[in-house]
């Protein structure tokens, strides 16, 4: 019988159950806030980045397989953004935090960016499960410079989106509201959303003795 020198096909990647449920509840949620969006425009120049990362996490989950806790961390942002492209960023029904703070605009945006850096708690445990670096250290300054990374990435694909594009939608998808230093604000929000991932999956660690399970 002749040998194959084909590799065997790897094995499927198995996924805690949540994963699939947040998944279904993603594309309810994207469907929903598909119909009649404020902008259409505005809708696509938002979930475009949506998109591309939902594809990349159904490649991942073939080939890495994360823990509940980090499905979790990573639902929040992509529902987040969803809502904030259906209404634009700026109208997103937030009134009742605005003024219960007084705040004197809306900081939904804000807060979709905070949990931008949730994304630094699945890189963080694929980092230090499969050992891909060689300190602790490394595996969790590596997260957060990413994050650091990606929100200076985004702050530029809006800019170069409103310089480029329609000039009203450009101006809804940048949702600066007025405020000159509201790229600063938005990547200190996507850092501080990174620190507060780490820290949980810090605690994490120490709670499970660095066994990631479903």
């Amino acid at each position: 019988m002749a040998i194959s020198d084909q590799a065997p096909a790897p094995a499927s990647v198995r996924q805690p159950p949540v994963a699939r449920v947040l998944l279904v509840l993603y594309l309810v949620l994207f469907v929903v806030c598909g119909i009649a969006p404020k902008a259409r425009d505005v809708w696509f120049a938002e979930n475009l980045p949506i998109w591309i990362m939902v594809g990349f996490l159904l490649w991942l989950a073939r080939r890495q397989r994360l823990s509940t806790g980090a499905w979790l961390w990573l639902s929040v942002f992509p529902a987040l953004h969803t809502i904030g492209g259906h209404y634009t960023f700026a109208e997103v029904p937030f009134g009742l935090v605005t003024d219960t703070f007084g705040f004197e605009r809306n900081h939904f945006d804000r807060v979709a960016h905070f949990t931008v850096g949730f994304l630094a708690y699945p890189l963080a445990e694929i980092l230090l499960r499969r050992r891909w670096v060689t300190t602790a250290v490394v595996g969790y300054l590596f997260p957060l410079f990413a994050i650091m990374a990606l929100a200076a990435a985004y702050e530029l694909f809006e800019w170069q989106y409103a310089v480029l594009g329609d000039p009203e939608a450009g101006h809804a998808v940048l949702g600066s509201q007025g405020d000159v230093w509201d790229a600063q604000k938005d990547m200190l929000a996507d850092t501080l959303g990174a620190c507060v991932a780490l820290v949980a999956f810090r605690m994490g660690m120490g709670r499970r003795r660095e066994r990631f399970g479903g």
